[in-house]
């Protein structure tokens, strides 16, 4: 989940950031925050790492990486939480996980899934077999949210008249306020997706192997996710940038082809910073439907941003109330000036969701996280982190 369509044009990124100039330094293997005698020098290191890496910071009572020393309040919390919530939410989570499978299974079954370009969805389906894996779907993503904590979702509309609800079907609305040809939003946890499956059942870009993983995969074909060979580092992303901006375009010209959702920013953060966009989701020349989503917290942050994600999933399911806020912008028709240049249009969105989110524009992105990852597990050398393939 920590991709989109890549335009690639990320700042190379230092390597010296023990401060001393030499990217070639020592390794040093203790993690920078785990030790209880650390260093007055440790300790401004890792200060100085916060303020240059501020959008991947943990700010909650867990800490950095989820481990923080706990006070013995939040300890008795979390072994309560441990031996009561979690088993119950996992039982039910995983229950309407295979729920809707067998949903899926049913309305696909002698179906020949849509397929081009080694892509293949269930997405373009028609008829009551579309209508349920929808229906179902939208209904049983938020109950899965509900089971996660999230029991109520504030909505916002930022503009001078509400923001039309973009859901399959709803072709009344679309026909008078116009339809986007895909959804932009921040990246700040994997909860992202199930809210938007919630709302308006996008399709998403993700991994290949994702068609593989049981139960999953065919959820996300149901989806209509276009799937991307990240690890490969040969031409696939010109093909997968191809066929997500005809998708784009196919849906803002078709009511009944499946919106498009994408994380411009193509990794998570912090949820107070809005790191720069990929320019994937603008080559259509289409109008987008910006969406942020704000997670409000007082002891675990719901955000995925410098912690495991096993440990996250336990943390969270560990919370007895999560609070997710969701604030809806105005459908955003480009300028001829901008479907000429995507950079601006992508930079104009931007700005605006910053604006109206309240949020903090940093100009870092993923290469500075895996700096920033690195640093935390005591790796300070990161020649091989600076060369991975973006995904």
């Amino acid at each position: 989940m920590e991709s989109e369509l890549k335009d690639l044009n990320s700042k190379p990124a230092k390597s010296n950031i023990n401060g001393n100039g030499n990217s070639n330094s020592i390794r040093d293997d203790r993690p920078l925050l785990k030790s209880d005698s650390v260093s007055s020098s440790e300790n401004v290191e890792l200060q100085d790492l916060e303020k240059k890496f501020a959008a991947y910071v943990r700010r909650d009572v867990y800490g950095t990486m989820g481990r923080g020393e706990l006070a013995t309040k939040e300890k008795l919390l979390l072994g309560f939480a441990l031996v009561t919530l979690l088993p119950i939410r996992v039982v039910f989570a995983f229950t309407i996980l295979l729920f809707y499978y067998f949903i899926c299974r049913v309305c696909t079954l002698f179906s020949t899934p849509n397929g081009e370009d080694e892509q293949e969805d269930y997405a373009h389906m028609g008829g009551w077999r579309r209508a349920v894996i929808v229906g179902c779907g939208r209904a049983l993503s938020r109950v899965i949210l509900f089971i996660f904590g999230f029991y109520w979702i504030p909505q916002s509309y930022h503009s001078t008249t509400q923001v039309p609800v973009f859901k399959e079907g709803n072709n009344h609305q679309l026909e008078e306020m116009g339809r986007p040809g895909v959804i932009i939003s921040n990246h700040v946890s994997y909860l992202d997706i199930l809210y938007h499956m919630s709302y308006s059942f996008p399709s998403f870009v993700a991994k290949r192997s994702v068609a593989k993983i049981p139960l999953v995969g065919l959820i996300s074909k149901c989806l209509g996710c276009v799937y991307v060979q990240r690890e490969s580092k040969s031409s696939d992303f010109k093909g997968v940038s191809a066929v997500v901006t005809e998708r784009i375009r196919e849906a803002y010209q078709n009511k009944s082809a499946p919106l498009m959702m994408l994380f411009p920013e193509g990794t998570t953060t912090n949820g107070d910073f809005l790191l720069p966009f990929k320019t994937g989701g603008f080559l259509a020349k289409a109008p987008v439907l910006p969406v942020i989503l704000r997670y409000h917290y007082k002891r675990f942050s719901p955000a995925w941003d410098s912690i495991s994600g096993v440990r996250h999933v336990i943390f969270l399911l560990c919370q007895f109330v999560n609070y997710m806020e969701v604030v809806r912008l105005p459908v955003y028709y480009p300028s001829q000036q901008e479907m000429d240049d995507p950079k601006l249009y992508a930079n104009n969105v931007r700005r605006l969701m910053a604006s109206e989110g309240n949020l903090i524009l940093s100009d870092i992105g993923l290469a500075e996280k895996r700096i920033y990852h690195a640093a935390l597990n005591g790796n300070n050398s990161l020649p091989s982190v600076l060369h991975q393939k973006d995904d």
